[in-house]
């Protein structure tokens, strides 16, 4: 995979990979200097197969833990093993109502890293 111009512009908000800038000027490195450890956990989670698939299918809205395993197609045992990773990570919040626990994403910036990856790994790419 790789990224022209115009793809990481458009991806960064019209911020410029190519040369680095982001934010008025600023390397990259230096505007995420002082986020660089919750981002690097933000990534970690995201690093796991089932655990980025749960959050996709939760940015569109909240849901059971029956709901995910069916739409991952995964035992619930594996489903609720990650969903506690998420928990743990701080990317989920839950509400139960009755037996049943609903998951949703806590902080909507991650929907928007998650919306930026199908253009990422889109064919064209």
């Amino acid at each position: 995979m790789s990224l022209d111009r115009s793809d990481s512009a458009a991806l960064d908000g019209g911020r410029d990979f190519a040369t680095g800038l982001h934010d008025g000027g600023r390397s990259l490195a230096t505007a995420l200097a002082d986020h660089a450890e919750p981002a690097a956990a933000l990534m970690k989670a995201l690093s796991h197969e089932g655990r980025l698939l749960i959050l996709c299918h939760l940015a569109e809205g909240e849901k059971s833990v029956s709901e995910l395993e069916a739409l991952i197609g995964q035992r619930q045992a594996a489903v609720s093993q990650q969903l506690a990773r998420l928990r743990l990570e701080g990317l989920v919040t839950t509400r139960r109502a009755g037996k049943a626990i609903y998951y949703a994403i806590r902080d909507q910036r991650t929907v928007g890293l998650l919306s930026c990856l199908p253009k990422l790994f889109s064919e064209a790419a």
